[in-house]
């Protein structure tokens, strides 16, 4: 058998060997569970750049209410001076400066209804991922036991999750007996 032959036949058994791994539920699941809480972080970070775009926003459109209402009294000082030479000089700079004050505003609601619609996603995703992290938990807890042949439990795996729910119905137990 040449050397070529046989490194062909080492590769594609490795090759099946890899995917047979990559079969593995508890794998599998866990790859899952990685990705999505990827995806979480990476939508946090999208909600936190949201959050300081709008604040960067704000601080514009105050500078620029602030330039608007000098230049405003500027042209009125000017016409009431009978400057109209000067009324016309303050107009020109004040009226970019309204479009501008315009935009800011048009991209302010954008990202405010973004931000908004994101976090409100993020946080309904979040419980869901908390909900599936407990159920992929307790199945791969299940797994391992039916691995070492043990049917029964004899360590359960308890996440934060389970233990505020826990106390969460001990303390609506407690308030509606007592």
């Amino acid at each position: 058998m040449s050397l070529i032959h046989r490194l062909k036949t080492l590769v594609r058994a490795d090759a099946h060997g890899v995917v047979d791994a990559l079969e593995d539920k508890a794998l599998v699941l866990r790859q899952h569970l990685r990705d999505a809480a990827a995806e979480l972080d990476r939508k946090r970070c999208r909600v936190e750049a949201l959050e300081a775009e709008g604040q960067e926003l704000a601080k514009e459109a105050e500078r620029v209410a602030g330039r608007i209402e000098a230049l405003d009294h500027d042209v009125t000082m000017a016409l009431d001076s009978g400057e109209e030479d000067l009324a016309r000089y303050a107009v020109k700079q004040l009226l970019p400066l309204r479009h501008g004050a315009e935009e800011i505003a048009r991209r302010r609601a954008v990202v405010d209804e973004e931000h908004g619609e994101l976090s409100e996603r993020l946080a309904e995703q979040e419980a869901e991922y908390r909900l599936l992290e407990s159920r992929v938990q307790g199945y791969l807890a299940r797994l391992e036991r039916e691995r070492q042949g043990d049917g029964f439990a004899t360590e359960l795996t308890v996440t934060d999750e389970d233990v505020e729910l826990e106390l969460l119905r001990r303390r609506q137990t407690t308030e509606g007996g007592g």
